[in-house]
């Protein structure tokens, strides 16, 4: 894979490259900011029971009507 580097600086919420870059419609791009720490993802885990044993009261009935 070959790749190139630029200094580009962020404005209105979009990136601005030095003027003489030019890229192709639909480059992918990847963005490395420095001195920034990135926010961690929030971690949902799943349920468990204190008690396993416990895991016979929650099997599904199936009631016809």
């Amino acid at each position: 894979m070959d790749a190139a580097t630029y200094t580009g600086i962020v404005e209105n919420g979009q990136i601005r490259l030095p003027i003489n870059v030019h890229l192709p419609e639909k480059a992918t791009v990847y963005v490395v900011v420095p001195g920034v720490k990135s926010p961690s993802a929030a971690y949902v885990g799943s349920p468990r029971l204190v008690h396993p044993e416990q895991a016979g009261d929650f099997v599904k009935k199936v009631v016809e009507e």
